[in-house]
């Protein structure tokens, strides 16, 4: 039997956004327990290695104790049954979201028909923010970009991000 009071929040965080920080928050005051789940594509080329992204994390959710982070491969379906989770968190920030989630949501519950899919809408100040734009402005903001950036990500990820481009 699935833990109903466990959730698990998976991505490619790269970087973690604080959107991404957002949802963490709220979905650990929401449920017992929170796993954060770095999915790691070996056919992408991430900005961030998976043991960075994994160090970041833990960073920024340090405060949180009943917040765990770790990385998988293969389907999120099979981590989430692994971690031994009922709910599968997620983030929205835009109508095309919704769409491209509720697609994702059909495929997901005909694969592990065990495990809920629970939507946290993005708050507002967040909906603007992707990871695309946020590697956009660390590599064209140069001297500016500290300050340009914690609008965006959580502080332990400033400088990291910054170092990727210098």
């Amino acid at each position: 039997m699935l833990d109903t009071r466990h959730a698990v929040y998976v991505g490619s965080f790269d970087p973690l956004t604080l959107g991404h920080q957002d949802v963490i928050e709220r979905g650990a005051r929401i449920f017992d327990r929170l796993t954060v789940g770095i999915g790691i594509n070996p056919d992408k080329k991430p900005l961030f290695s998976p043991e960075e992204r994994l160090e970041l994390i833990r960073e920024v959710v340090r405060d949180l104790p009943n917040v765990s982070v770790c990385s998988f491969t293969g389907l999120t379906v099979e981590f989430i049954r692994q971690q031994n989770a009922a709910i599968m968190l997620r983030g929205v920030r835009t109508l095309s979201d919704i769409e491209a989630e509720f697609t994702m949501t059909l495929a997901n519950h005909t694969l592990e028909p065990e495990i809920e899919t629970v939507f946290l809408m993005a708050s507002e100040r967040y909906t603007h923010i992707s990871s695309s734009l946020i590697k956009q402005i660390a590599q064209m903001g140069k001297s500016s970009a500290a300050d340009k950036l914690e609008q965006f990500v959580p502080h332990p990820i400033i400088a990291p991000l910054i170092a990727k481009y210098s």
